[in-house]
């Protein structure tokens, strides 16, 4: 029986490419002969993808903190139980573009709800599971959000919100990897790809002690 998979998050603000550097690591991985899952928050199951429908379009104010928090959380749960928990006790190391970081970051620092409320919430949905490592791609504000905006042209509500809510999650996700240095590593995410893929490649190897080329 194989034994118990990693799970490894990447996290950051907008534009900081999260997913093209989930994409090099799991091929990284795939080479040293691990079986690799990719997916995301929010989505990342049937149930979650529709949810994620809801909060990533439409107007910018269009749900309160609140209740995008309740949101995020419903969906982070049907992701768990029927894509993350499955994976992982079958062996396999799964990779996720954003998690509950990213609800504490935007929501609770971002939209000003705290961390209190999400918190509970990630206990009520998480209980004590974490991931083995998290990876926090960290740019300034304005550059993210210039890819963000030459990428996909906006049309993400989050993208489309002030300055000011980017810089609060920019500082919020610093204030995650220090309240948690163990788990969180953050990666400078303004160099160029290669760069930052060989600095995420060797978070991995140091923390989770596995050889990737």
């Amino acid at each position: 029986m194989a034994g118990r998979g990693r799970f490894i998050t990447l996290e950051g603000g907008e534009g900081a490419g999260k997913s093209t550097q989930l994409r090099l690591l799991a091929d990284a991985l795939a080479a040293c002969g691990i079986d690799v899952v990719v997916t995301r928050e929010p989505g990342g199951s049937p149930g979650a993808e529709q949810i994620r429908a809801l909060l990533v379009s439409g107007d910018t104010g269009r749900w309160s903190p609140v209740t995008e928090g309740l949101l995020h959380t419903a969906a982070r749960r049907d992701h768990l139980e029927r894509t993350v928990w499955p994976a992982l006790d079958a062996g396999r190391w799964v990779l996720c573009d954003r998690f509950f970081d990213s609800t504490m970051a935007y929501q609770g620092y971002g939209l000003g709800l705290g961390r209190e409320p999400i918190e509970t919430l990630q206990r009520v949905a998480l209980g004590d599971f974490r991931p083995d490592l998290t990876l926090i791609l960290d740019l300034p504000v304005e550059t993210g959000l210039k890819r963000a905006s030459d990428r996909r042209g906006g049309e993400d509500r989050y993208e489309r919100m002030d300055v000011d809510f980017h810089r609060r999650l920019r500082d919020g996700f610093l204030d995650i990897a220090r309240r948690e240095p163990a788990r969180c590593a953050v990666i400078d995410a303004a160099h160029p790809v290669e760069a930052v893929q060989a600095a995420i490649l060797d978070a991995v190897t140091r923390r989770l002690d596995v050889r990737v080329p």
